[in-house]
């Protein structure tokens, strides 16, 4: 069993799991029970190197769905939160990671959200687990329980290197401005 995390705390993945190589960065949430669109939430990932994306290309999303070099994986867009479990997951290979990054930062956006007027205070169980590839052992789990009622995008939480060691920190920092407030926060070119 993993260690669940509140937010702004964190955890040594490495010694965790020694001689951890790949994780699945899992993405949950709940159908919406109420009336009116689905939530469509987009899980991505950015690439940075103190605090910026290494370039546009390092930014992993349903429509960029690897990184160049193939250390981080999208695998696919979930459009409704159906179903029990991760919706939405990213696959990373840690040994592939170049060493010029040194954090993952795992954003998660409502897709159309000002269109449908739908924010994260509506979406219910939301949560970022990741788990081990080689035994499928969840290292460690954020559930939010914040009160989000004008954010359209929130940072779940970010895998981190330190002194040679992978880390996760839980984040749950929102964002009224969507997927482009963080994407431009972090250097993204957005058009």
């Amino acid at each position: 069993m993993g260690v669940t995390l509140a937010k702004g705390g964190n955890v040594s993945l490495s010694k965790a799991a020694p001689n951890l190589t790949q994780v699945m960065v899992g993405l949950g949430w709940d159908a919406r029970s109420t009336t009116g669109a689905p939530f469509d939430l987009d899980a991505s990932a950015l690439m940075c190197s103190s605090g910026r994306v290494l370039g546009d290309e390092w930014f992993v999303f349903y429509n960029q769905l690897k990184s160049p070099d193939g250390s981080v994986e999208h695998t696919g867009d979930n459009l409704t939160g159906e179903g029990d479990g991760d919706d939405e997951s990213l696959l990373i290979d840690l040994s592939k990671v170049p060493p010029q990054c040194d954090k993952i930062v795992f954003p998660v956006s409502i897709h159309m959200a000002d269109e449908r007027g739908q924010t994260f205070g509506q979406v219910s169980n939301a949560f970022i687990r990741v788990v081990n590839q080689a035994d499928g052992q969840e290292l460690a789990r954020y559930d939010l329980s914040e009160d989000a009622s004008t954010e359209t995008a929130m940072i779940f939480g970010e895998l981190y290197r330190y002194q040679g060691e992978w880390k996760f920190r839980a984040v749950g920092q929102g964002y009224a401005s969507g997927l482009r407030g963080i994407a431009l926060d972090f250097g993204v070119n957005v058009s």
